[in-house]
């Protein structure tokens, strides 16, 4: 038995006590597990790293005081259980602290990425009713847009004449304020979805869910104590805000936050610095290392003892380079705001991996590839990823918040996304089922063939759909970013499409390539190829499609 196994064979002995959870049916506060549970020995909660490379640690007590405090304002100001308290903040102490004040009085926390606009943010926070906002100076003007009947606290609020200043309103508070008695199925977060095939649209997160971002963090991302870890997603997103705050919270262990874009330089040094060896991200930030060559890694290689993907598929030309150039495994996991990850190739527990696979389901969950009626499908045949709701006791989301949910049934979650199973019991993603391309009756997946573009030293990032067809009802179209200094030209499209056509199959290879400086993504980094799809359509609407035949 494979230590993999093993884990889910003490699995369903363990569920009803976990750890992080305590006794079924006892009193519960969010609060309570992710920080007051680790007060003592002056044990680091957050490191906090400033633009500038200035660093201030805050212990698990300081967080304690803290949002005891900014409680204190909250509840003056009409906060209660169940209210929900929206946070438009960069990567900084204050968010921590709003979070944990939140959920101390059995609150609502909900993120807005500060990157978002004024649109997206009036979106939301109409959406999820939030009766304060919580900002600083720099996002503060986003607010103006729209009609916000609530209380505004900014952090330093000096030309804000209007807006509680959030410094300002907790020294004038006293620590010591208990926290609110909760359920385990009771929310502490709404969470909106990443919007890659429509409108976001919210959901509740309830304080149960923390035992499954915990387990994440143990089994996938592999965290030890001795580990410095360093999630380096926007807590403005879900896998940031489970797996940068609350999963190393609810662990106890300490998390670091840069507050800063992302760059190559920044992201070497602070590995560098502080010696990360845990890290997780985004593949759109792994390329950004790639593309900066393996010279620009040097300081870093041998350093990173795990690192963790999620947020789109990885493709296996980033794990080989890894290995190559950083002496390091990188390791890539599949997940949803819905449900957290689920699928995982697991840094801590022993079972084979095969590049290119999205891995096997973390304990607590079971995935199955089924087809459209509900019939679990044989190893190599493609259909849709979904949960077994009757052996995943970790799967917590129960419909999205007045909008209609679909994909949930009474056997399984549809997660709207196409995989197969593999020979070893591993499921490959193949994209999104919206995504998948239908040529000439065969059914290909645009990761592969994406996977297949970057492995050209010239290739950066690709993305690929199917574009529209009279002969062959779509063909592939592959819209390409080159590297600097490389120039597009028809022989090197040729070059790329003949690559494809070696190292995939005869079937799947770009019929048109299009050379382009960026891709159209979310705001967390996914590639929104519905876009794409529709700039073809309103260009075939214009004028005849060119084609390759």
């Amino acid at each position: 038995m494979t230590q993999y196994e093993a884990s889910y064979a003490k699995f369903d002995a363990e569920i009803a006590t976990h750890a992080v959870l305590g006794e079924a049916g006892a009193a519960i506060n969010a609060a309570g597990l992710c920080c007051d549970r680790h007060i003592g020995a002056d044990r680091t909660a957050l490191h906090a790293i400033d633009r500038d490379g200035a660093s201030r640690r805050f212990t698990y007590q300081a967080l304690k005081d803290q949002s005891e405090r900014f409680a204190e304002v909250l509840r003056d100001n009409g906060i209660g259980a169940g209210d929900v308290v929206a946070c438009l903040l960069p990567r900084v102490p204050e968010l921590f602290v709003t979070a944990l004040a939140v959920w101390r009085l059995g609150a609502v926390y909900q993120p807005l990425f500060t990157a978002f606009g004024p649109k997206a943010i009036e979106h939301r926070v109409v959406q999820s009713g939030a009766r304060i906002i919580v900002t600083d100076l720099a996002n503060r003007s986003k607010l103006d847009g729209f009609g916000f009947a609530g209380k505004v606290i900014t952090v330093k609020a000096d030309r804000v004449p209007d807006d509680l200043d959030f410094h300002a309103e907790l020294v004038r508070r006293a620590p010591g304020l208990e926290p609110v008695a909760r359920t385990r199925d009771d929310p502490f977060l709404i969470m909106f979805t990443s919007g890659t095939t429509g409108p976001a649209k919210p959901l509740f997160v309830p304080i149960k869910a923390i035992a499954s971002f915990a387990s994440y963090m143990t089994d996938a991302v592999g965290l030890r104590a001795d580990d410095v870890f360093w999630n380096i997603a926007d807590p403005g997103w879900a896998y940031g805000l489970y797996y940068a705050v609350i999963g190393p919270l609810a662990l106890g262990h300490t998390t670091l936050m840069y507050d800063a874009q992302f760059s190559v330089e920044s992201t070497v040094r602070i590995i560098c610095e502080h010696g990360i060896t845990n890290l997780a991200g985004s593949p759109t930030a792994y390329r950004m290392l790639i593309a900066a060559g393996s010279e620009a890694m040097a300081d870093i290689k041998g350093q990173l003892r795990a690192v963790s993907s999620a947020g789109e598929p990885l493709n296996p030309e980033v794990i080989r380079w890894f290995a190559a150039h950083l002496d390091t495994v990188i390791h890539d996991h599949y997940g949803q705001t819905e449900m957290g990850m689920s699928l995982c190739n697991h840094h801590a527990l022993a079972h084979p991996v095969q590049p290119g696979a999205a891995g096997y389901s973390m304990p607590g969950f079971r995935m199955a590839v089924i087809d459209a009626n509900e019939m679990e499908l044989a190893p190599g045949v493609a259909g849709n990823l979904a949960v077994d709701l009757g052996q995943s006791p970790y799967f917590w989301f129960t419909g999205y918040v007045g909008v209609a949910t679909p994909a949930l049934g009474e056997r399984f979650y549809l997660t709207g996304d196409t995989a197969e199973r593999n020979d070893d019991g591993s499921i490959s993603f193949v994209g999104r089922a919206d995504d998948v391309i239908t040529s000439s009756g065969y059914r290909i997946g645009p990761f592969d063939v994406e996977s297949a573009l970057v492995e050209h030293p010239a290739v950066v990032e690709a993305a690929v759909i199917g574009k529209p067809d009279p002969e062959r009802t779509e063909i592939v179209k592959a819209f390409v970013i080159l590297h600097a200094g490389v120039d597009p030209s028809p022989a090197l499209s040729q070059e790329l499409t003949t690559h494809v056509k070696r190292r995939l199959s005869a079937h799947a290879f770009p019929r048109e390539i299009e050379f382009v400086d960026s891709l159209p993504k979310t705001p967390s980094g996914k590639i929104q190829r519905f876009i794409l799809r529709n700039q073809e359509i309103a260009r075939a609407a214009v004028t005849s499609p060119s084609r390759d035949s």
